[in-house]
């Protein structure tokens, strides 16, 4: 029997929403396979076991998370100024249509990051070595800024993130947001992200 592609495609697309809903202790196969209208037979036929597709969609997240900014972080052409803005603007597209995707990544990870790091292919050191963070820290001693260059590229990814994976809370929070006004709030904060960045590392532009 020939595995059909777009049949493993909705499986997958199936327990990447369930696995991050649920995470992988409370999530079952049944779960799974009801997501994506089919049987629990034809899903075992793609998939030997839960553990396998968790590890498939694991690393595709994993993947999704790190290196959506990679090309970014190690342009050689591209200011400092430059790389804020396009980090920022690159998590919050990649984010917004599935704001369950950090929490989960971190749910999941936090007993064992190296193991599940190395696996997926994410160097340990991709960020301390990257054109970027020496771009940061040439900019701190330029200035005189006794902060580690770590601290500066937190910040914009917390910054970054948290609005969007924090979406219920704002929107309870700030009682007369709605999605048309949480999405125009999205996008101020798309702008201002970087200049606040670009004010602590004292950049002119």
């Amino acid at each position: 029997m020939e595995k059909d592609i777009s049949t493993e495609e909705k499986i997958k697309e199936a327990a990447r929403k369930v696995f991050q809903e649920k995470g992988y202790g409370q999530a079952r196969t049944r779960d799974i396979a009801d997501a994506a209208g089919i049987n629990l037979a034809l899903l075992n036929y793609y998939f030997r076991s839960k553990e396998k597709l968790f590890d498939i969609i694991m690393e595709e997240s994993l993947t999704e998370i790190f290196f959506v900014i990679t090309s970014v972080v190690n342009d050689e052409e591209t200011s400092l100024s430059e790389k804020i803005e396009a980090i920022v603007s690159r998590y919050t597209d990649s984010l917004l249509p599935n704001p369950n995707l950090p929490l989960f990544v971190l749910s999941e990870i936090q007993a064992n990051p190296q193991r599940l790091l190395q696996k997926v292919g994410v160097p340990l050191n991709m960020m301390t070595d990257s054109h970027f963070y020496k771009q940061i820290e040439e900019q701190v001693d330029k200035v005189g800024i006794k902060i580690s260059p770590f601290h500066f590229f937190i910040n914009i990814v917390s910054m970054s993130i948290f609005p969007v994976v924090g979406k219920p809370l704002l929107m309870n929070l700030h009682t007369s947001m709605n999605e048309k006004t949480y999405l125009e709030f999205i996008e101020e904060r798309r702008k201002l992200i970087p200049q606040w960045i670009k004010m602590m590392l004292k950049l002119d532009n």
